[in-house]
C-alpha cells in the first residue's frame, strides 16, 4: 500500500473549523481534501481484511457490549503503522494543535475507526460522551461514500438536548467531513440502503485533567 504525500494544510482552514465550533459547536465541511486523496483512502480500505472487522459495541470498557438493536454497524481501528492512512493522521494533528491553541482544550491523542454500515445497519439516537465522564471531546467523521444518492440512506441526524426533531441533517457524501463536541449533540445515523462507509474519530483530554 503506498502513501500520499501530506494533505494541504492551510491555517485558513483550521481558522474555520476553530470559529465554527467556537459560535455553533460544530461544523460540515464539503470538499475539504482532493479527490485524489479520497480515493486513495478509500482504495486502501477497501482492501483490508474483513476478518479485521467486529460488530461495533456501545458502551465503555468494561461496559460495552454489542446490541444490534441499537448499533448494527461493523468497525476497524486504524493506527499510524497503516502508511496510506498518514496523510490523514498527519491533517488530523495539525487539527488537534490548532483546536488546542484556539480553546486551550489540552486534547492529547486522536483515535479513529473505520466504520462500515451494511445495507440495513443503523445507529439509534446517542451521545459520544457523558458531560463529566468521557474523556473525548471532539468527534470528527469523514464520509468516504462515492456516488451518494438520496434515497440511500445513512444520514447523520443531530440533535440539541431533548429536542425531538433534528437541527442538522448531513448526507453521507464523498468527502464530506462533520466535527462537533462530543458532548454537546445526540446524534443517530440513519438506515442505509447500500454500502456506507467512514472514518470516526474522537479527540481526547486525559482523563486525569478535571474537565471543568
Amino acid at each position: 500500500m503506498n502513501s500520499l504525500p501530506p494533505i494541504g494544510i492551510t491555517q485558513d482552514i483550521f481558522d474555520h473549523i476553530c470559529e465554527n465550533i467556537a459560535d455553533k459547536g460544530y461544523v460540515v465541511l464539503h470538499n475539504l481534501f482532493p479527490i485524489a486523496e479520497l480515493n486513495h483512502l478509500v482504495d486502501n480500505l477497501s482492501q483490508m481484511d474483513t476478518a479485521e472487522f467486529k460488530p461495533a459495541a456501545i458502551g465503555r470498557q468494561k461496559d460495552q457490549q454489542v446490541v444490534e438493536a441499537i448499533r448494527s454497524d461493523r468497525i476497524c481501528w486504524l493506527d499510524r503503522t497503516m502508511d496510506f492512512a498518514s496523510p490523514y493522521f498527519d491533517w488530523s494533528e495539525q487539527l488537534r494543535l490548532a483546536i488546542n491553541r484556539y480553546f486551550f482544550l489540552g486534547l492529547f491523542d486522536y483515535e479513529t475507526m473505520f466504520a462500515y454500515y451494511e445495507p440495513g445497519a443503523f445507529y439509534k439516537r446517542h451521545v459520544d460522551a457523558f458531560k463529566g465522564q468521557s474523556n473525548r471531546k471532539l468527534t470528527s467523521i469523514l464520509y468516504l461514500n462515492r456516488e451518494w444518492q438520496q434515497g440511500d440512506g445513512g444520514e447523520l441526524l443531530m440533535y440539541r438536548h431533548d429536542e425531538s426533531a433534528p437541527f442538522e441533517i448531513v448526507e453521507p457524501r464523498f468527502g464530506t467531513m462533520v466535527i462537533f463536541l462530543s458532548e454537546l449533540f445526540p446524534h443517530e445515523v440513519c438506515q442505509s440502503h447500500k454500502d456506507r462507509y467512514s472514518l470516526t474519530g474522537w479527540y481526547r483530554i486525559n482523563e486525569g485533567i478535571p474537565l471543568d
